[in-house]
């Protein structure tokens, strides 16, 4: 038990020094936030795309909801995340980046499921929308690595961190 224990202390004290606690709160405190942003973007999007007969218009939908929330989250994870000065266009391009694999992977992967939960339940209707929620689960988990090295690196991590 005092081994285990150990572990975990030495596990809890590895990921502090390469993830500050401040910040992966205020990451997730953003993710959060853009999870929700971003699943309504896509919900309001489906809804309207619907009515005009647009097929799979969830791939659309998806599409459309994600550049939005990735334009939003871009600001909160500078701005209040790693709170980088300058590089507006290069931090953003490089945003972009890491979540364009995140959306190619959605948008391939919501068919799929969306079949998947239309023959094992009874969902056929909201299908779409609970495949578009697990979607959104796995880009959030994935991106904060992806952003602290990626998004908001430098070659001088002095010059454009703040505090």
């Amino acid at each position: 038990m005092r081994g285990m224990v150990s572990h975990m202390a030495s596990f809890r004290n590895s990921v502090a020094r390469h993830i500050p606690p401040g910040e992966l709160f205020r990451y997730l405190l953003v993710g959060a936030w853009n999870t929700l942003f971003g699943y309504t973007c896509f919900f309001l999007i489906y809804w309207a795309l619907t009515r005009t007969g647009l097929p799979y218009s969830y791939i659309a939908a998806s599409l459309a909801a994600n550049l939005i929330a990735i334009t939003i989250a871009f600001l909160g994870y500078k701005w209040f995340v790693f709170r980088t000065k300058g590089n507006y266009l290069k931090e953003w391009l490089r945003c972009l980046a890491v979540y364009s694999g995140a959306m190619i992977l959605s948008a391939a992967a919501l068919p799929p499921l969306v079949g998947l939960i239309r023959h094992t339940t009874r969902y056929q209707v909201q299908a779409p929308y609970i495949a578009g929620a697990v979607v959104v689960i796995f880009t959030v988990i994935s991106s904060f690595f992806g952003h602290k090295h990626i998004s908001f690196r430098s070659s001088s991590s002095a010059d454009s961190r703040v505090g």
